[in-house]
């Protein structure tokens, strides 16, 4: 009887949300409830703001220890839209993305922490390939939501962006200095696994 209750006892501590295990979510591009984005700077008179339509990639999330967080994307760099047909033509070629010699760019976390003073939000430092150069960045995201869909499954979502020079990774065609500056943003619907 007494081992029987200590078993219990465990098992409802386990079973408790502060003792939750880390979630694995797949992001959601089969339904399109996520995108990839892009801005950059036109002649310091507007922006060109673009999307990578065809990527991938998975979170775990860990909301009782943000160390345990993780995110990976990875992006067919020829899926590039900016909504005019030529100027994608000159984006995917060598002078800037090379896109058949560099089909895929990547980011992947390597550590992720909670910002303790606004709550749902988190710095995630990673590591992104693009143009074959891989180099550090840091960006902020923020948790949309979480919670049940209509299909029977559960659901999270994040928003973050990111900023980053192209001259960095090897990108080296003079736009002018307002266009020195790419702004990467991610919308992440994912669905647990």
């Amino acid at each position: 009887m007494k081992k029987t209750l200590i078993a219990s006892a465990l098992l409802a501590v386990s079973a408790s949300p502060a003792f939750a295990a880390a979630e694995n979510y797949i992001v959601d591009t089969q339904g399109m409830h996520a995108s990839v984005n892009f801005k950059i700077n036109h002649l310091g008179y507007s922006w060109i703001v673009g999307r990578f339509n065809d990527f991938s990639g998975n979170f775990t999330f860990d909301e009782n220890n943000a160390a345990n967080n993780s995110v990976a994307v990875t992006v067919k760099t020829a899926s590039l839209d900016t909504n005019h047909g030529e100027r994608d033509r000159h984006i995917r070629s060598d002078d800037f993305l090379d896109v058949s010699k560099f089909p895929e760019a990547t980011f992947k976390s390597t550590s992720v922490t909670k910002d303790d003073d606004d709550e749902g939000e988190y710095v995630v430092k990673g590591d992104l390939t693009l143009h074959g150069v891989t180099r550090p960045v840091t960006f902020e995201i923020e948790q949309v939501g979480a919670g049940e869909d209509p299909w029977g499954g559960y659901r999270r979502g994040f928003e973050g962006e990111m900023e980053i020079k192209l001259a960095d990774f090897g990108i080296d065609y003079d736009l002018g200095p307002a266009a020195a500056t790419v702004y990467l943003e991610m919308h992440l619907e994912g669905v647990r696994q």
